[in-house]
């Protein structure tokens, strides 16, 4: 969760929002040096005496203005299209869990278990512990291993959800009689937060996303205490 002083991205808790952090960061020293270039240019323009107003040809100079930008433009899109691959390449997913959206909560269903599905309802604000996130905290959080790849089946009851958690580097619209999936893999323990991003509604604000990563041992002892209840 980003502290309320940060600016920008929330700090990555998965490779893939690693990658997209990187490539934020490559894409933005792109614009920078393009603005820095136009700048200088502008700049030279308004203080020269012009004594080349005559020039009718400059074949060098078009030449450098055609080129340049298809060389940026390359050297942001294979970044891109690189990261695109691996948001959309799933492989041998160690646990699948299938996110539905309602109106106004998320219910979720581990298909690798027989019977481990629940609803997550909004906390309200009377229930909530001291340091829990007001509109944030869930009564059923997402419990999910780390360090495994996990693949999540999205997809909603009623109207257009999005399940949506930047830490993640996720955000994917849940579409009534589809299935959309996605896949991440969290590398350090701790509880992420996220919202429905689609507008759904008059309570649309009030269906929050709460994925709760912990080490395999005791994903396996809550697993078994779900599969108890």
């Amino acid at each position: 969760m980003a502290h309320s002083s940060q600016l920008g991205f929330q700090d990555a808790a998965s490779p893939i929002m690693e990658e997209l952090l990187y490539f934020h960061d490559h894409a933005l020293m792109a614009v920078f040096l393009i603005s820095t270039l136009v700048l200088y240019i502008i700049t030279a323009m308004m203080t020269t005496k012009l004594t080349n107003t005559n020039s009718m040809d400059a074949q060098e100079i078009e030449m450098v203005w055609t080129v340049m930008p298809a060389i940026i433009l390359i050297v942001i899109a294979l970044p891109s299209l690189r990261i695109l691959y691996l948001m959309d390449e799933i492989n041998d997913p160690h646990l699948t869990v299938k996110a539905i959206g309602h109106q106004w909560y998320w219910s979720y269903e581990f298909t690798n278990y027989e019977n481990i599905m629940f609803d997550s309802y909004m906390m309200p604000m009377q229930d909530l512990l001291a340091g829990e996130f007001r509109l944030l905290e869930v009564d059923n959080r997402m419990v999910v291993p780390m360090e495994s790849p996990i693949r999540m089946l999205i997809s909603a009851e009623d109207v257009l959800h999005s399940w949506a958690v930047p830490s993640l580097g996720i955000k994917t619209d849940a579409i009534p009689g589809r299935l959309n999936q996605a896949t991440f893999i969290m590398s350090r323990p701790g509880m992420f937060y996220g919202q429905c991003s689609e507008i759904c509604g008059a309570n649309h604000s009030f269906m929050p996303v709460v994925v709760e990563t912990t080490p395999l041992n005791y994903f396996q002892a809550w697993a078994s205490h779900m599969l108890e209840i």
